[in-house]
């Protein structure tokens, strides 16, 4: 690997998860279209690499918030709970059964456009504290599972589908936030572990870019832990802003990626 990609793939991740962060997303999912377009990573190594970066970047974000006794928690439970197990699911699919990335920059696309939308109107113009309704535990713990397929299949990290939904559904960002990411992480360990283990046993760029994926990681390593510790220093309608800002923003690059 040369110097200049090796800084690039540290920048990326640095400047990628200081803004995403505070809100509980880990980056991967903004990182996913660096790789294919600036860094050259091949499919389907690209999901293992970006999952490499979360559990590299990981431990930044959630060092800060151990600190600030802000892990642990049923939340925090419940997101694990049902991202591990998808993880496994999505990754023997990715391996094997190849889906195409048209129907998932679809499903983004048309997920979080709107949501974060919505999100930005429930901020600027909240609903009374009587109408908000949180998911059960037991609808939480399905849309956890939901998030860790599309993880195991594309390496992104839960955060962007979970915060944006579990926030716009009435809970702070200050608990969702480290739970978002503690699951992310735990998901990530899992499905890097499983890639591994599939790629001894199928042909093709299964393994993840491991030198890639640690330089990205590196930088998010640092970028995490410089966003976690922002983020008690922000108000909360400025943190679900910048939420429903990256939601949309995901939702509008998938979009116009499936109109290219």
């Amino acid at each position: 690997m040369e110097w200049s990609t090796a800084l690039l793939a540290f920048a990326a991740g640095l400047l990628i998860s200081v803004t995403t962060a505070p809100v509980g997303v880990s980056g991967a999912v903004f990182l996913l279209p660096v790789q294919v377009s600036l860094l050259g990573v091949p499919s389907p190594a690209v999901t293992p690499t970006n999952l490499l970066y979360n559990v590299v970047a990981g431990p930044g974000a959630l060092l800060r918030h151990w600190r600030a006794g802000q892990l642990g928690g049923p939340l925090t439970r419940l997101l694990i709970a049902g991202t591990v197990p998808g993880v496994i699911v999505g990754a023997v699919i990715r391996v094997f059964a190849v889906p195409g990335p048209g129907v998932f920059r679809l499903l983004v696309a048309a997920l979080l456009l709107p949501l974060g939308l919505w999100l930005w109107l429930r901020t600027v113009r909240p609903a009374s504290p009587g109408t908000r309704d949180r998911p059960s535990p037991r609808a939480t713990k399905l849309l956890a599972l939901a998030v860790g397929v599309a993880g195991g299949i594309y390496g992104i990290g839960g955060g962007s589908l979970l915060g944006p939904i579990l926030v716009g559904r009435g809970a702070p960002v200050a608990t969702v936030a480290p739970a978002a990411l503690a699951s992310t992480f735990v998901t990530s360990v899992v499905g890097a572990a499983t890639y591994a283990l599939l790629s001894l046993t199928t042909t093709g760029d299964v393994a993840p870019d491991w030198l890639l994926g640690l330089f990205c990681g590196a930088g998010g390593l640092l970028g995490g832990y410089l966003g976690a510790y922002l983020q008690p220093h922000l108000p909360e309608a400025a943190l679900r802003l910048m939420l429903g800002t990256l939601a949309t923003s995901v939702g509008a690059l998938y979009a116009v990626q499936i109109l290219r």
